[in-house]
Formats: structure tokens, C-alpha cells, sequence
């Protein structure tokens, strides 16, 4: 069975359907500057109107991107906490799920 409401992809392969703010964690940690510098987090469907990504920084930290077009929301970010990032996108997902039903 698939993601009831979203899933997080690594450049690596890696997937976790309906992630925790703990699996987001995880997924970010194991970001790499070489083979895995990237997770994609948007709903389980076909067009998604909303994603959110965290890139590896050259010069050290993460770009976080979130992006909803039903709310016309861009926004670009910087942090070098994996907390705050996995607590912060958690928040923002959740938001996304309740003005979905």
C-alpha cells in the first residue's frame, strides 16, 4: 500500500511513505555531498500542487525549498539544524494535509 498522504525520496533511492518528523531526520542525516544530496517530500499523486526539498549545501547547511501553488507559496531557506529543518517541515506538511480533506 502506498503513502495515505505524501512520501519522501532521496536522491539515493531511498523512500519513506507518510515520514515522521524522526524519518525526516534520518533521511536528512544521511545526506551526502556526493551520491544523496537531496529529499523530495510531496503528496502521493499525480500533479502534486505542493514539494518540499532539502539540498546539501557546498559550503556546509541545507537549502530547504518549500513550494505550494495552491497558495501561490515559494519560499527559500537556509539552516545548518537537522531539527529544526525535520520540526519545521513537519509543521508545514501538516498544514498541507488538513486543507487537502
Amino acid at each position: 500500500m502506498g503513502a495515505r498522504y505524501y512520501g519522501a525520496d532521496s536522491e539515493n533511492g531511498d523512500r519513506i511513505d507518510d515520514p515522521s518528523e524522526d524519518a525526516l531526520f534520518m533521511l536528512i542525516s544521511d545526506l551526502n555531498d556526493s551520491d544523496n544530496t537531496f529529499v523530495v517530500v510531496q503528496p502521493d499523486e499525480d500533479d502534486p500542487v505542493w514539494f518540499a526539498s532539502v539540498a546539501m549545501l557546498d559550503e556546509g547547511g541545507y537549502e530547504i525549498v518549500r513550494r505550494d501553488t495552491s497558495r501561490n507559496e515559494h519560499e527559500v531557506t537556509t539552516s545548518t539544524s537537522i531539527n529544526d529543518i525535520a520540526r519545521d517541515l513537519t509543521i508545514w506538511m501538516a498544514a498541507r494535509r488538513i486543507s487537502a480533506r
